[in-house]
């Protein structure tokens, strides 16, 4: 057989009735996800920041991490919304390693799904207990959505799915507000397309059921930079290139025009301390431009409490597994920063 079938897992409700949010958190969310909602529709020019590490890859590390996070957030408050970057499913070039928290709750250890849906619930719980914060994650698989529909109050679509039909239908039914990543391309139109989907209602297939959905007026676009045919990073963060995307929103007219720069992946090249200059350059371009201010809702860091990258076998604390991150001291300095440019 192709497949080997090794467990039937529950299913969403079953998942959620085991392990439920409580009022208090759900009530939280909602609050929250107001906020954040308010700043796509440009009913508060509220900063978004999208910040933490390439993958969550340990709870106790994480909820450290967000901890640090929370009290910062309180004193940039009145500028700045911080959604702490908590990604559980990892996406590989080339299929190969680990693949996240939902596979492999114990990084050395062998996948387990089951266990890994449990702990990334888990962990998200546990977060926003501790410190009043609601998360983001990617949805690599959009069939895993509503095992986590309760607890996330953004998504991010990556460059190598936001050409995908069951990506863009399954965001088309979500509640909260979804960023679609050019793809690796960097074709802008793919992108846009992906958006015009997400923003349309549809009927299709999902979990087995036929479904039907309203559209996601709160889909956006992720600039994350481009590789060309000899695979050289291409940035697209630049002042040119938001103007262009602003450009093509209008003559599109989409809901909601707006824009997320991601500071790391193609836009530095992976150097990971270009990330600093890089939200300074995108705040000097809305400086310079009241389109380009209203536009720019916010921004995608890449941080963790170790700057840096390490191998699994490490086990430094607070470090990277995957791709590297900005550490703590730069992070804190940087979210002050921002604050300070706004």
């Amino acid at each position: 057989m192709s497949f080997q079938f090794i467990k039937k897992l529950p299913t969403p409700a079953e998942i959620k009735e085991q392990f439920p949010l409580p009022m208090k958190l759900a009530e939280l969310k909602e609050a929250r996800d107001i906020q954040i909602k308010k700043v796509f529709k440009g009913e508060s020019d509220k900063f978004l920041l999208i910040i933490g590490p390439c993958s969550a890859d340990n709870e106790d590390t994480v909820c450290d991490y967000v901890n640090r996070l929370a009290k910062v957030s309180e004193k940039v408050s009145d500028k700045i919304i911080i959604i702490p970057r908590i990604y559980t499913n990892k996406p590989r070039t080339t299929g190969m390693g680990y693949k996240g928290m939902l596979h492999q709750p114990d990084p050395e250890g062998k996948p387990d799904l089951l266990a890994g849906l449990l702990a990334i619930r888990k962990m998200h719980i546990r977060v926003m207990e501790e410190t009043g914060l609601t998360a983001a994650d990617e949805m690599l698989y959009p069939e895993n959505y509503r095992y986590f529909s309760d607890i996330l109050s953004y998504v991010a679509i990556g460059a190598r799915s936001v050409e995908d039909q069951q990506h863009r239908l399954t965001v088309s039914g979500m509640e909260i507000p979804v960023g679609m990543k050019n793809p690796t391309s960097g074709d802008f139109s793919v992108m846009l397309n992906s958006v015009t989907a997400a923003q349309s209602g549809h009927t299709f297939i999902y979990r087995a059921w036929e479904v039907k959905t309203d559209g996601n007026p709160y889909t956006h676009t992720v600039l994350r930079g481009a590789v060309n045919k000899h695979g050289q990073c291409i940035p697209n963060y630049h002042y040119e290139d938001l103007i262009r995307l602003h450009n093509m929103y209008e003559e599109m007219n989409l809901k909601n025009p707006a824009v997320i720069v991601d500071t790391n992946h193609s836009n530095s090249a992976k150097q990971y301390l270009e990330q600093i200059r890089i939200s300074k350059e995108v705040l000097h371009s809305m400086r310079h431009s009241d389109d380009i201010a209203k536009f720019v809702k916010g921004l995608m860091i890449e941080s963790y409490i170790e700057p840096g990258s390490q191998k699994i076998e490490e086990h430094i604390y607070g470090k990277s597994i995957t791709d590297p991150c900005i550490g703590w001291d730069q992070t804190e300095r940087l979210i002050y920063d921002i604050a300070e440019l706004l």
